[in-house]
């Protein structure tokens, strides 16, 4: 009996303690709802609306190995807090895998789609909707960052103790299995094609934060976690990551945690930290090869000719670089550019204005054996941009002849035809090929892409002739 009576006081105290989260999150949420997911209601979305909201949105997405869903400490807990920070809150209870990972990731779009369309009823910006996962809902939601199309792909990410590796030898094996079968994990294409560090998109995958602790022995940090940083950082996305001493594996946002306070710290100061577009910011589209993407430049997401375009133009304005080293205009060259995501994205993303800048390996003789084709791809993309207002970047010269690259070809053969359409389409051109050396702007000792110097002189051009309508 007495056994008996300690259980009912325990779980008394635990009625007490969860009665008072209770109280505490309706203090700060101005309401909370339940969305079905799916039409049978396996799936659903919990939704915690604050009473300030700041425009800021958050999917949370539990962990649980893939074979239950851990949705208190790991979703619902962290709904007062969010509240208070004035962030709208999401916690998608998905459906578990059993043998089709086609299952959580669709739950998931659409828990963020939901968001996303209802934004303006619900006080959102939704250029400003990110999410959160735990351990197997780290992996889901990294998926969903770093697979998922355009429109549903987060803001941001914020990654408690991830399982990123889908090779069980080196991370969470029922995770692993679970969520791509046992016949999946003999697949050496989809371990690689599901383990998230593998499929990290420059420019492309949303900024990262990563949360885990030193000593966590059920998903190994440093095959995990600690990978998908590396993979952030050499592709020169935002990310940050936050490993405490101890805490082990599963703290969430549980007060028990030892850092707990210092973690809500953190989290509070890195969304705070963060750059977010206004609502009806004008959308540029940086379209192109490697100058554009940044290349030479380190962490090029922050220091490449966008991201100085941005700071010139300021927050009236939201550019985006879409640029992908190698890329050709044309779509029979070595690398065509409008097969790439970054083009999808591009046109999801429906810019107000495009800047494109092509034609640099073009010009390479492998490609431009194919000139006849060069007017007729430009036309092509030109129309499918359209009616966003673009801006045709004439290429920078070619000092040396790096990756036979052929000034002759660009001057002679590539701007001619360029200013042709331009014309036939009443495109505004920015002259790079002129302004940018008249400038003396720097290069790197390749003699094609500019340098610090180079890409702020770029962006300096490109933003005088945004402002010139």
């Amino acid at each position: 009996m007495k056994h008996a009576n300690g259980f009912c006081q325990v779980r008394l105290m635990m009625t007490l303690m969860l009665l008072m989260l209770v109280a505490g999150t309706k203090a700060q949420t101005a309401r909370q709802f339940t969305l079905n997911l799916t039409n049978d209601g396996k799936a659903q979305m919990v939704c915690f609306l604050p009473q300030t909201p700041s425009g800021k949105a958050i999917v949370g997405v539990p962990g649980g190995g893939y074979s239950v869903l851990s949705n208190t400490h790991e979703g619902t807990l962290a709904a007062d807090w969010m509240n208070q920070q004035g962030i709208a809150y999401f916690v998608v209870n998905y459906r578990l895998p059993d043998g089709d990972r086609t299952k959580p990731i669709s739950d998931v779009e659409n828990g963020i789609r939901i968001v996303r369309d209802s934004a303006k009823v619900w006080g959102i910006n939704p250029h400003d909707v990110g999410i959160m996962g735990f351990s197997a809902g780290g992996h889901l939601s990294s998926v969903i960052s770093t697979h998922s199309p355009f429109e549903v792909r987060p803001d941001f990410s914020i990654l408690f103790y991830p399982v990123i590796s889908m090779d069980e030898r080196v991370s969470h094996k029922w995770s692993c299995r679970n969520f791509l079968g046992e016949e999946g994990q003999k697949d050496p294409a989809l371990v690689r094609e599901f383990s998230t560090n593998k499929a990290v998109k420059r420019h492309l995958t949303p900024p990262a934060l990563i949360i885990s602790a030193s000593d966590d022995r059920l998903v190994p940090f440093v095959t995990n976690g600690l990978e998908y940083y590396k993979a952030m950082r050499n592709a020169g996305n935002e990310c940050a990551m936050y490993v405490y001493p101890t805490g082990d594996h599963g703290f969430g946002f549980g007060t028990w945690f030892k850092y707990h306070d210092q973690l809500l710290t953190d989290i509070a100061t890195w969304l705070k930290a963060r750059q977010t577009p206004k609502i009806d910011a004008v959308r540029v589209a940086c379209v192109g090869n490697s100058i554009t993407d940044g290349h030479g430049i380190d962490m090029a997401s922050a220091y490449g000719y966008p991201a100085e375009l941005q700071k010139i133009l300021g927050n009236d304005y939201w550019v985006k670089n879409f640029g992908v080293s190698g890329r050709t205009m044309l779509k029979k060259g070595d690398q065509p550019y409008m097969i790439e995501k970054a083009w999808a994205d591009a046109q999801a993303f429906k810019p107000d204005v495009v800047v494109i800048k092509l034609g640099t390996n073009d010009s390479k003789p492998q490609n431009w054996q194919y000139k006849k084709e060069f007017q007729k791809d430009l036309e092509q993309m030109i129309q499918t941009l359209r009616p966003a207002r673009i801006l045709l970047c004439t290429p920078v010269p070619a000092l040396k002849s790096s990756w036979d690259i052929s000034e002759s070809v660009i001057a002679n053969e590539i701007i001619p035809i360029q200013r042709k359409i331009a014309k036939k389409y009443g495109l505004q051109v920015v002259d790079l090929h002129t302004l940018f050396t008249g400038d003396g702007a720097g290069m790197l000792d390749d003699g094609i892409h500019p340098d610090g110097k180079g890409v702020r002189r770029m962006a300096e051009i490109i933003a005088d002739a945004i402002k010139t309508k």
